[in-house]
């Protein structure tokens, strides 16, 4: 099995360590499932939020939150909600259920080698790691 598809999910694992979820990339969809819940974002948030990542050269705050609350600017979560984003707003797609940006893939780009995290009961951060 390919890891990170339906049959076989990456197993992930919030940055405080308080959550677990599973994520899998179905075509242009990252899907995300934190217990009965169902968030998607578009899958070349990996990509893209690894290039703001190493643009910003620094550990970035996450700023998780919530589709109605703000985001902290400068955050993981601000950048993947901003207009100056590569897609001009949110990489999340399900309506209700779009921000947590910074809370689902930040572990996901740990996972994949492409950044590290933080992982303290609040306040986590995250840095770009070089591609190879």
């Amino acid at each position: 099995m390919t890891p990170g598809t339906a049959a076989d999910p990456w197993q992930l694992t919030t940055a405080p360590g308080s959550s677990t979820y599973t994520m899998y990339r179905e075509g242009d969809e990252l899907v995300c499932q934190v217990g009965a819940t169902t968030l998607k974002y578009r899958a070349r948030a990996i990509d893209d939020l690894h290039a703001w990542l190493l643009e910003q050269g620094d550990w970035v705050p996450l700023g998780a939150s919530d589709e109605k609350k703000p985001a902290p600017e400068g955050s993981v979560e601000g950048w993947g909600r901003s207009a100056d984003n590569p897609v001009g707003g949110w990489y999340g797609l399900r309506s209700g259920y779009r921000g947590r940006f910074g809370m689902y893939l930040p572990p996901l780009l740990e996972h994949l080698g492409l950044a590290e995290l933080t992982h303290e009961k609040r306040n986590n951060q995250m840095r770009a790691l070089p591609s190879d």
